[in-house]
Protein backbone atom coordinates (compact mmCIF):
# COMPACT_ATOMS: atom_id res chain seq x y z
CA UNK A 1 0.00 0.00 0.00
CA UNK A 2 2.55 2.43 1.09
CA UNK A 3 4.09 2.38 -3.03
CA UNK A 4 0.04 2.95 -3.97
CA UNK A 5 0.26 5.95 -1.69
CA UNK A 6 3.88 7.33 -3.30
CA UNK A 7 2.32 6.97 -6.69
CA UNK A 8 -0.90 9.00 -6.11
CA UNK A 9 1.26 11.53 -4.36
CA UNK A 10 2.18 13.30 -7.77
CA UNK A 11 -0.79 15.16 -9.06
CA UNK A 12 0.43 14.47 -12.59
CA UNK A 13 0.24 10.40 -11.88
CA UNK A 14 -2.97 11.50 -10.50
CA UNK A 15 -3.98 13.08 -13.65
CA UNK A 16 -2.59 10.27 -15.69
CA UNK A 17 -5.22 7.53 -13.54
CA UNK A 18 -8.01 9.77 -14.45
CA UNK A 19 -7.42 9.74 -18.33
CA UNK A 20 -7.15 6.00 -17.53
CA UNK A 21 -10.11 5.05 -15.82
CA UNK A 22 -12.23 6.43 -19.46
CA UNK A 23 -10.06 4.21 -21.60
CA UNK A 24 -6.84 2.79 -22.33
CA UNK A 25 -4.79 4.88 -24.06
CA UNK A 26 -0.61 4.39 -25.43
CA UNK A 27 1.86 6.28 -23.48
CA UNK A 28 2.00 8.97 -26.51
CA UNK A 29 -1.66 9.57 -26.09
CA UNK A 30 -1.04 10.37 -22.61
CA UNK A 31 1.83 12.45 -23.22
CA UNK A 32 -0.09 14.39 -25.66
CA UNK A 33 -1.67 15.57 -22.60
CA UNK A 34 1.13 17.39 -21.03
CA UNK A 35 3.78 20.09 -21.23
CA UNK A 36 6.11 17.47 -19.54
CA UNK A 37 8.87 15.50 -22.03
CA UNK A 38 7.91 12.29 -23.21
CA UNK A 39 10.24 10.68 -20.95
CA UNK A 40 9.26 12.50 -17.54
CA UNK A 41 5.96 10.35 -18.75
CA UNK A 42 7.49 7.66 -19.10
CA UNK A 43 8.84 7.86 -15.23
CA UNK A 44 5.24 8.61 -14.26
CA UNK A 45 4.06 5.41 -16.19
CA UNK A 46 6.66 3.09 -14.59
CA UNK A 47 6.03 4.28 -11.43
CA UNK A 48 2.41 3.59 -11.49
CA UNK A 49 3.20 0.29 -13.15
CA UNK A 50 5.41 -0.39 -10.67
CA UNK A 51 2.86 0.35 -7.76
CA UNK A 52 0.49 -2.07 -9.67
CA UNK A 53 -2.05 0.79 -10.76
CA UNK A 54 -1.51 0.29 -14.19
CA UNK A 55 -0.97 -2.65 -17.02
CA UNK A 56 0.85 -1.98 -20.03
CA UNK A 57 0.92 -4.20 -23.27
CA UNK A 58 2.04 -4.35 -26.22
CA UNK A 59 0.24 -3.18 -29.58
CA UNK A 60 2.91 -3.39 -32.18
CA UNK A 61 5.24 -0.84 -31.65
CA UNK A 62 3.11 0.58 -28.49
CA UNK A 63 2.40 0.21 -24.96
CA UNK A 64 -0.94 0.55 -24.39
CA UNK A 65 -1.56 1.14 -20.37
CA UNK A 66 -5.04 0.36 -18.90
CA UNK A 67 -5.95 1.63 -15.09
CA UNK A 68 -5.53 -1.49 -12.02
CA UNK A 69 -8.67 -0.63 -9.09
CA UNK A 70 -7.79 -3.35 -7.05
CA UNK A 71 -5.28 -1.41 -5.45
CA UNK A 72 -6.73 1.67 -4.92
CA UNK A 73 -9.75 -0.58 -3.50
CA UNK A 74 -7.36 -1.74 -0.65
CA UNK A 75 -6.16 1.91 0.01
CA UNK A 76 -10.08 3.26 -0.13
CA UNK A 77 -10.90 -0.07 2.79
CA UNK A 78 -7.86 1.57 4.64
CA UNK A 79 -9.22 5.01 4.50
CA UNK A 80 -12.75 3.86 5.24
CA UNK A 81 -11.27 2.26 8.31
CA UNK A 82 -9.80 5.51 9.58
CA UNK A 83 -12.39 7.65 9.15
CA UNK A 84 -15.01 4.97 11.50
CA UNK A 85 -15.39 6.09 14.81
CA UNK A 86 -13.45 3.65 16.59
CA UNK A 87 -15.15 1.56 19.63
CA UNK A 88 -14.31 3.95 22.70
CA UNK A 89 -15.20 7.27 20.43
CA UNK A 90 -18.93 5.05 20.05
CA UNK A 91 -18.95 4.33 23.36
CA UNK A 92 -17.55 7.65 24.85
CA UNK A 93 -20.75 9.27 22.62
CA UNK A 94 -23.27 6.98 24.07
CA UNK A 95 -21.66 8.17 27.36
CA UNK A 96 -22.16 11.77 26.67
CA UNK A 97 -26.18 10.97 25.75
CA UNK A 98 -26.55 9.42 29.07
CA UNK A 99 -24.73 12.27 31.04
CA UNK A 100 -27.31 14.88 28.91
CA UNK A 101 -30.08 12.64 29.40
CA UNK A 102 -29.02 12.48 33.80
CA UNK A 103 -28.95 16.07 33.75
CA UNK A 104 -32.06 17.09 32.04
CA UNK A 105 -33.83 14.58 33.74
CA UNK A 106 -32.73 16.25 37.34
CA UNK A 107 -33.55 19.86 35.70
CA UNK A 108 -37.00 18.94 34.97
CA UNK A 109 -37.35 17.31 38.75
CA UNK A 110 -36.11 20.21 39.90
CA UNK A 111 -38.68 22.65 38.50
CA UNK A 112 -41.68 20.50 40.40
CA UNK A 113 -43.08 21.01 43.57
CA UNK A 114 -42.30 18.08 45.92
CA UNK A 115 -45.88 17.07 46.20
CA UNK A 116 -45.60 16.66 42.76
CA UNK A 117 -42.29 14.15 43.11
CA UNK A 118 -43.08 10.47 42.68
CA UNK A 119 -42.86 7.94 45.48
CA UNK A 120 -41.26 4.77 45.19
Amino acid sequence: MDEVVGAIADPVRREILLMLRDQPLTAGQIADRFVISRPAVSRHLRVLREAGLVRDTADGRRRVYTLVTAPLDELAGWLERLMRPSGWQHRLDALETEVYRTRRERHTAAGRHPSQKETA
